[in-house]
């Protein structure tokens, strides 16, 4: 940190069904520590909520980090991701960027340097009684897409493209994306990069759609094109449309109900988000068989990304409830074997159903249970293939490699001895020969 660097920032929050924010405490620097205390005033409210009860308790004291973290996990869910951090350094610093690298910015820089539409219900200012957003007026995907592409170069933005980016820098990811506003809906859009090999916005849109056939809670998608390139469109599931304006819903990530940072992201597992769910959630069976029927479906996808920021709850200031599922796209591989970025089962996150097969119990699915959605979701899967391509407009060559490479791997069945899952899926691969 130097002088210049800021030392506090004011948290606002949208309270439930409210549409305007209001002030809720304060956060500090304590050298690379970020303490938060709640102001008197919102104390004092009838209608207040806690931003994270166990992290963040409604008290007059001034509240330290959780042990081993720097700042509260529930904050850092509104801080800009690996993208929105490359749009701020741009913004801020232009072709210069790449010399001040080594003068990290700090975490309330950050925080305050990026768009106000973040993920959630917080965002962040300087001042404790003036709330000034910070946003941009709606502008062309075409527009957005040019931006990303100059930013993917490390070159620096022109004052216009700069502030159209701008407004999606609180949105977490390592892509390029943007966010869409129409009358009704807000959107996440995201973008192809310069250093994919393949589509991968058709494969995430794939992903999304083939999860919400088998019937998953997933947010709604649609694919378009500008500037000869494809965008996902994803819907946001954190904003509601009232007469008086937006509503915004508080979440939290699963890395901030596992107490942990990015660091230590590794030990996150899908048995211990069990065990939250059981003791912390809204509906604990069913949230129980969604999130197995999530960690299934990512094994047959091949979606390796799930680690703990791809999972996430809404917070009503008592309750978690789980939300949509997001963030659905099947990763590259080399080889048949691979891991999932959370474990699965003990220590092991090896992507293979006989790992989710050993862990059913723990979601509250016996083991024939579990087979058979194994094999429905295979077959929903090969069901619905040849018309979702045909919508994304796949070519084949695309269509090959996922199908042989990523969706239904032939590594995710090693060990399991069920000859009508095997039929299944060699049929699914089978499709295109």
């Amino acid at each position: 940190m130097t002088s210049k660097d800021p030392k506090h920032a004011f948290v606002w929050i949208w309270l439930p069904t409210e549409t305007k924010p209001v002030v809720a405490g304060r956060l500090d620097a304590a050298g690379d520590m970020l303490r938060f205390r709640y102001g008197k005033s919102y104390l004092e409210r009838d209608n207040l909520i806690s931003l994270y009860t166990p992290e963040l308790p409604l008290t007059t004291e001034t509240i330290p980090p959780p042990r081993g973290l720097s700042i509260p996990g529930c904050i850092r869910d509104g801080s800009p991701d690996a993208w929105g951090r490359r749009v701020v350094f741009n913004r801020l610093f232009g072709s210069k960027g790449e010399a001040i690298k080594v003068h990290q910015l700090t975490e309330l820089t950050y925080l305050l340097e990026s768009g106000s539409d973040r993920i959630g219900a917080l965002d962040f200012q300087r001042s404790p009684t003036n709330y000034e957003p910070r946003s941009a007026q709606n502008v062309p995907l075409s527009e957005l897409v040019k931006a990303a592409e100059i930013v993917e170069k490390g070159a620096p933005l022109s004052p216009d493209l700069a502030a159209a980016l701008y407004h999606g820098t609180a949105i977490g990811g390592a892509r390029p994306k943007a966010l869409i506003e129409d009358d009704e809906r807000k959107y996440v859009a995201k973008f192809s990069s310069s250093t994919d090999i393949y589509s991968v916005v058709k494969a995430e849109f794939l992903g999304m759609s083939l999860g919400r056939a088998i019937g998953l809670n997933v947010a709604a998608v649609h694919l378009c094109k500008t500037m000869k390139k494809d965008v996902l469109m994803i819907e946001r599931f954190d904003r509601v449309k009232v007469k008086s304006g937006w509503q915004r819903r508080a979440m939290v990530s699963a890395l901030t109900l596992f107490k942990l940072d990015e660091m230590m992201a590794r030990y996150a597992s899908y048995e211990e988000l069990a065990e939250i769910i059981r003791h912390s959630f809204t509906d604990a069976s069913a949230t129980l068989k969604e999130l197995y029927r999530r960690l299934i479906f990512n094994l047959l996808i091949g979606n390796t990304d799930d680690h703990a920021r791809n999972h996430a709850a809404f917070w009503d200031g008592q309750w978690l409830t789980l939300t949509p599922a997001y963030d659905l796209c099947p990763q590259p591989r080399t080889g048949n074997e691979a891991s999932q970025a959370m474990l699965i089962h003990g220590e092991d996150r090896s992507s293979r159903l006989m790992v989710a097969l050993a862990a059913a119990e723990c979601f509250r699915f016996r083991a024939e249970e579990a087979r058979a959605e194994i094999l429905r979701q295979i077959q929903v899967i090969s069901e619905n293939w040849d018309g979702l391509c045909e919508e994304a407009e796949v070519n084949e060559t695309d269509q090959n490699l996922f199908r042989t490479r990523q969706f239904l791997n032939p590594g995710i069945f090693e060990g399991l001895d069920d000859r009508e899952i095997l039929q299944a899926a060699r049929k699914f691969r089978e499709l295109g020969s």
